[in-house]
């Protein structure tokens, strides 16, 4: 990087963290305040807010490159969002809104008992702690591996910051904040997608390039297939991911949090719906630029492997030549591919036969490639998914630029680790600490334990960032650790709005039970079939809480 690209990364760093302490410059006097705002937000802050707690820099990073490997299938995964918000605006706004909660969890005390607040609080705190620190680790890691950074002090400056601005303005500061990040990473996400574009070769336009992509399948959307250990296809797309929408958006305190701050119902109804219908477009996009990038690089040779600090790691060793004889091989196939392309892709079916061959034993290569690298550091972790798109960044994008959308992935990832701190902030003050350690306290002193618990999760996460490993891809990472918990943690609240008739204790074994069942099939059976555990997960909780409900009535009456 440049000096231009670093003025460009600290300025607008700079201004987001000055503006986040502007935004929260009148002091909360009450806990209350701090933790949920003064619910005067308008519908657009409430959407944008929503929209920037989920889309983390995992979403920029990570979704970029499973768009290059994998192709657009993956947006199948967000259509059952507008089902889940649409059912959220309906049935479960108006009781939160109605009951004036701080957080989610208040509501189960009200329907069950405080055990069930606090089982629910702490398997949010657990899954949502973790989720934070993959969230702040993700960018991280592969800063580090770029730049050769290092990694305790870049988790450091992802946290510190964001911590600052957190604690000083607690929930509007998150909201209003959000709200230019997001700007700020859109605008970042269509100025990549322009580049890709402009750097194709003269005479290959948009339509040209996505039908070359789609002449190795990277454009197909829609998987009509049906098999369980597949992670994204329609059926899992609208069922398994409904339900892990309808938990993460109605139970998740990161999200209920950000719409509790609206200043009606009407107003964190619109914020819901617009995110609803808004993530799915978006998240096209940010697929479609890896897509085009895979595009590019039909016209200019890739790397065999995207990680650079990988690559390096055997020069000077005995796999050094094995591994410069694949790149030959690479090189090869690419002189065949541009035969094919290079003055003109005709689309017929022995030209996409080819093309499929030639990705084909492009693959295998790149498999060998990752054989040799863990040989020679056998320590690295092979898959580079998420590095494509940062080199890409790093190796096309002009000066100046590069340090934009550098700035976007730190936004990316402040955006969520705020909303996620101060939700666990929230959840460990409220359902915790204030509800059964210490009650009847006032105001004050839960506001200043607010501001430390603040500071405490921003250490948690940052140590566990630091010990994390790196998931096979980081943006199925957050999913499959919200699928865990989510499912158990849906039943408890679909149990309270549906199941009248069953009590606090028939749903917390139930709670138990499929949370143990849940962990057992996703640790021990298959971790690919992730999405259907949040189904899985809801069923068991509502279906074992009627029966135990059912037999404690008839012991009862017996």
């Amino acid at each position: 990087m440049e000096l231009l690209d670093w003025c460009v990364l600290v300025g607008t760093l700079g201004f987001i963290v000055l503006y986040g302490l502007w935004a929260g410059r009148k002091k909360a006097g009450e806990s209350h305040d701090f933790l949920a705002g003064n619910r005067d937000l308008k519908w657009w802050t409430i959407g944008l807010s929503i929209m920037a707690t989920q889309a983390s820099a995992i979403t920029f990073l990570s979704t970029p490159g499973q768009g290059f490997n994998d192709g657009m299938q993956f947006v199948q995964f967000y259509f059952g969002m507008p089902i889940a918000m649409i059912f959220l605006c309906i049935f479960v706004l108006p009781v939160y809104y109605k009951l004036k909660v701080t957080t989610a969890y208040e509501f189960l005390e009200q329907r069950f008992d405080l055990r069930m607040r606090s089982l629910t609080a702490i398997l949010f705190l657990i899954q949502r702690g973790v989720a934070a620190s993959i969230s702040i680790y993700a960018p991280s890691i592969i800063l580090c591996a770029v730049f050769g950074w290092n990694l305790a002090f870049t988790n450091l400056m992802m946290a510190m910051f964001v911590v600052i601005y957190t604690t000083s303005g607690g929930s509007k500061a998150v909201s209003k904040t959000q709200e230019l990040q997001m700007t700020i990473m859109l605008s970042g996400l269509v100025m990549a997608f322009v580049i890709i574009v402009m750097n194709l070769p003269q005479g290959v336009g948009l339509s040209e390039a996505w039908q070359i992509a789609g002449a190795t399948g990277k454009t197909q959307v829609i998987d009509w297939s049906f098999k369980w250990e597949d992670r994204y296809n329609i059926w899992s797309g609208i069922l398994g991911s409904t339900f892990l929408f309808l938990s993460y958006f109605g139970t998740d305190q990161s999200q209920v949090g950000r719409y509790l701050s609206g200043k009606s119902l009407q107003e964190s109804r619109f914020g819901l719906l617009f995110n609803g219908f808004i993530k799915i477009p978006m998240q096209f996009l940010v697929l479609a630029v890896g897509v085009m990038m895979f595009a590019f690089y039909q016209f200019n040779a890739p790397p065999l492997h995207f990680n650079e600090s990988n690559a390096k790691a055997v020069v000077g060793t005995p796999y050094e030549a094995p591994y410069r004889a694949l790149e030959a091989q690479a090189d090869s196939l690419f002189k065949v591919k541009q035969a094919i392309i290079g003055h003109g892709y005709n689309d017929t079916p022995e030209n996409r036969a080819a093309l499929v061959s030639l990705e084909q034993g492009r693959a295998k290569l790149r498999t060998s490639a990752e054989a040799l690298i863990k040989q020679a550091k056998p320590d690295a972790d092979t898959k580079d998914k998420d590095y494509v798109f940062i080199r890409f960044v790093l190796s096309q994008i002009p000066s100046g630029l590069i340090g934009l959308i550098l700035a976007m992935i730190f936004c990316a990832s402040w955006s969520t680790t705020a909303s996620e701190l101060n939700a666990l902030t929230a959840t460990s003050v409220s359902d915790i600490y204030k509800r059964s350690l210490v009650p009847g306290r006032d105001e004050a002193h839960y506001l200043r334990a607010s501001k430390i618990a603040t500071v405490i999760w921003g250490i948690f996460i940052t140590i566990f960032a630091t010990y994390a490993d790196l998931f096979d891809n980081l943006i199925q990472a957050v999913n499959m650790v919200g699928s865990i918990f989510y499912g158990t943690i849906l039943g408890i609240f679909f149990t309270a709005f549906f199941l009248k008739q069953v009590k606090g204790r028939a749903v917390f074994i139930a709670a138990l039970f499929a949370q143990t069942i849940v962990a057992y099939l996703f640790f021990f059976v298959n971790k690919d079939a992730y999405l259907w555990y949040n189904p899985l997960g809801c069923g068991l909780v509502m279906g074992i809480a009627a029966l135990v409900q059912l037999l404690e009535r008839k012991v009862f009456k017996g």
